[in-house]
């Protein structure tokens, strides 16, 4: 049987090329305390990871009012976001890390000729500061952020973007993320859909989500397209 040579591969950010729950959970916290509402875990915040800051706040506010004094307004959950982006932007790149083996695995792809894509629903500022933390910056062909095109992940568009845009086909493109949002975005736009075990997944075991393949690292994703 002979494998697919693949030509493009996209990326999710955060929990699969970066480890930023720190941080996000820290700016959201202080949002949290800005609208006079309980903090949560890091995990709590982790497990909400995925979606952009916007709905991220929107979901936090909702379970934390939920779980005090019942419902908040949506002008409430608009405030929260507004205050999320004012303290993430005191904390983006502080904390966050690259995976380990993140920056060897794209440097090895983008060597062999691989067109690659960061796609995120992360806000492109701050994905642009994340990545510029994590030495990152230069290693993608494309970055498709939350706020680049009028859809986010997983609708069908993004992914078909980042196809027409690095020249590609669906028969020889992948996605590579940590989360259901990910392989529904892989799905949705007939490419392959990749997974890594880690990362944020709202706390569910990304095998749940039926990815085509995982593998345990950036550097397996590398070894698999390059072998």
């Amino acid at each position: 049987m002979t494998r697919t040579r693949y030509s493009v591969l996209g990326f999710d950010l955060d929990g699969t090329l970066v480890d930023t729950a720190g941080e996000i959970a820290e700016a959201a916290n202080l949002a949290l305390r800005d609208l006079g509402l309980a903090c949560r875990t890091p995990t709590e915040v982790a497990n909400l990871i995925g979606v952009g800051g916007r709905q991220l706040m929107r979901d936090l506010v909702r379970t934390t009012a939920a779980d005090a004094t019942g419902d908040r307004s949506a002008a409430d959950e608009d405030l929260a976001y507004h205050r999320f982006a004012h303290h993430y932007a005191a904390t983006v790149g502080t904390s966050c890390r690259a995976y380990a083996s993140a920056g060897p695995a794209l440097a090895r792809l983008r060597a062999a000729g691989i067109r690659l894509a960061c796609v995120t629903n992360k806000e492109e500022g701050f994905s642009r500061s994340v990545l510029a933390a994590c030495g990152m910056q230069d290693a993608f062909d494309l970055l498709v952020a939350g706020d680049t095109l009028a859809v986010k992940k997983p609708d069908a568009r993004v992914l078909a973007h980042v196809v027409a845009m690095l020249g590609g086909e669906p028969a020889r493109t992948a996605h590579v993320g940590d989360s259901r949002i990910d392989v529904a975005a892989a799905r949705n736009a007939g490419v392959a859909a990749w997974a890594v075990p880690y990362g944020y997944n709202r706390g569910e075991p990304i095998e749940r989500a039926r990815p085509d393949r995982t593998f345990g690292s950036l550097g397996e994703v590398a070894d698999y397209v390059l072998g």
